[in-house]
């Protein structure tokens, strides 16, 4: 069953919520603030957390940054509509997905979904050792890891997808709708930054590896394209 951790201060919403997801088979944990939400996220029980963004005791961005620390667990932030500050900052600290309120209780389990969707593994004896190569960069789309020259690149699972899906077609153009309906599971919303803010972690962790060099390219007003050496 999937464990579903819902960590939000509003009491009435969180109940709301918690009902219509065990009525859709989840399994859900609740906390009511950002440091009771850190502190059960880090258990490692969890399938995935949703975190909102204004809390006690601790915000959900500050949650997350806590969370990303020490875990890659899928993430799932509740912003504020409209508040575009927050939703960057979330999606550049690794958030994998933000779903503005309010939100009802089938946009979000659509969401929850989508993002199982692309991050869950199959089971260990089913993984296939096979690897997609272009230049010195690997990527086991099966076991959901990719190298650069021998060294592990730590990627959040969406970043993962979007640079699979740029694996898979280097050398050729991927829109931006495309890497969010095929990475996110969702058409490109109109000012939606989601892919640039992924893309652009991606590429900072990439060359950290790299020595700077350019494997990822914009191709302006169209999408992005990993280049293929």
């Amino acid at each position: 069953m999937t464990k579903v951790l819902l960590v939000d201060d509003d009491v009435e919403l969180v109940d709301m919520l918690r009902q219509y997801m065990e009525r859709e088979g989840f399994e859900v944990t609740v906390a009511h603030n950002g440091e009771a939400g850190v502190t059960e996220a880090l258990t490692g029980v969890h399938t995935i957390a949703v975190l909102d963004v204004m809390m006690p005791r601790m915000n959900g961005v500050e949650a997350l940054r806590r969370i990303r620390g020490k875990s890659r667990m899928p993430v799932l932030m509740l912003t504020a509509k409209g508040d575009d500050i927050d939703r960057i900052i979330g999606l550049e600290l690794g958030a994998d997905d933000y779903v503005p309120k309010p939100c009802t209780p089938r946009e979000l389990v659509a969401r929850i979904r989508a993002i199982l969707r692309r991050t869950q593994v199959p089971d260990q004896e089913k993984i296939s050792d096979a690897v997609l190569t272009i230049g010195a960069l690997s990527v086991w789309s099966e076991q959901r890891r990719a190298e650069w020259d021998g060294k592990p690149l730590e990627l959040t699972s969406t970043e993962f997808s979007l640079l699979d899906i740029l694996a898979r077609n280097a050398g050729h153009k991927v829109s931006k709708n495309e890497l969010s309906e095929q990475g996110l599971g969702r058409p490109l919303a109109r000012f939606d930054r989601n892919i640039d803010v992924h893309l652009s972690s991606i590429r900072q962790k990439l060359n950290n590896l790299s020595g700077d060099r350019v494997i990822i390219q914009t191709v302006y007003r169209q999408g992005y394209m990993l280049i293929k050496e």
